[in-house]
């Protein structure tokens, strides 16, 4: 605790497009009341005026794809009561996991002039990879009424309130007829994380999962739907494997229909 008895707050970015940091900057007049609970002792992206640890929470963005982020990480552990990883690079890898399943020196080579000034790790790895993580909160970007409810619920001492249900109740609430069973759309909503409203789906496009699996996924039921309509094995993959393909639900099940014959 602070002398004028806030927690401390640190809000600490690793390998990611900062999406999520905006998330919480976007609370608006939420952040004006959250600020006054709360001393918000380290956040870059929103001032340069930082104040030195440790933190009673530290909200994580972003995934580790270098050996120094691996190193840092290990310090912002150390420095936080409790460690929150926020957003779908911070919970899965991001959509920089996809050269988890390709040669790194390809991408490095096609994308970079100077190769060789490039130090990354082979894989783009989660948070939980690499420390105990006390809560994850999924999405790409984060909902940022989840987030104030996870800080809300830490400030009262309390287990945070969030859906466990799939986007597919989402669909339902907001009267959007299912896109797979009318129009025979390929649809990860089944399997994914409520939080983003259904968005996709009510406007005709398949749910890609980027709140990530929910609680008690079966891909291999849905994977097995979608191939009896027509859909190739090596769509799939690739829908499995978007923003947070290399949660460990998608990647099994990407994995297992990569076996497979188109």
């Amino acid at each position: 605790m602070t002398s004028d008895a806030r927690p401390k707050l640190a809000v600490h970015k690793f390998a990611s497009c900062d999406g999520c940091q905006l998330a919480l900057l976007s609370l608006e007049d939420e952040l004006l009341s959250l600020v006054g609970e709360v001393e918000v002792a380290y956040f870059l992206e929103a001032s340069s005026t930082t104040i030195e640890g440790p933190y009673d929470v530290a909200l994580v963005e972003g995934s580790i794809t270098t050996a120094h982020d691996a190193e840092r990480i290990q310090a912002v552990r150390k420095d936080a009561k409790y460690l929150i990883a926020i957003g779908a690079c911070a919970t899965a890898g991001g959509i920089q996991a996809l050269r988890n399943w390709k040669d790194l020196d390809d991408f490095i080579r096609a994308v970079y002039a100077t190769p060789a000034f490039i130090h990354s790790l082979e894989k783009s790895t989660p948070i939980s990879s690499h420390v105990a993580v006390d809560f994850q909160l999924n999405g790409c970007p984060i909902n940022k009424y989840q987030l104030l409810e996870v800080i809300t619920a830490l400030l009262q001492g309390r287990v945070p309130h969030l859906a466990s249900h799939a986007v597919c109740m989402e669909c339902k609430r907001r009267g959007t007829v299912c896109i797979t069973v009318a129009q025979g759309i390929p649809c990860l909503g089944p399997l994914t994380h409520a939080g983003c409203g259904a968005i996709c789906p009510a406007y005709n496009r398949g749910c890609y999962g980027c709140f990530g699996p929910m609680e008690t996924p079966n891909p291999d039921s849905l994977t097995s739907h979608l191939r009896k309509t027509g859909v190739p094995a090596d769509e799939l993959v690739r829908l499995l494997r978007g923003f947070t393909g290399f949660a460990e639900a998608f990647r099994s099940a990407s994995e297992k229909l990569e076996k497979t014959a188109p």
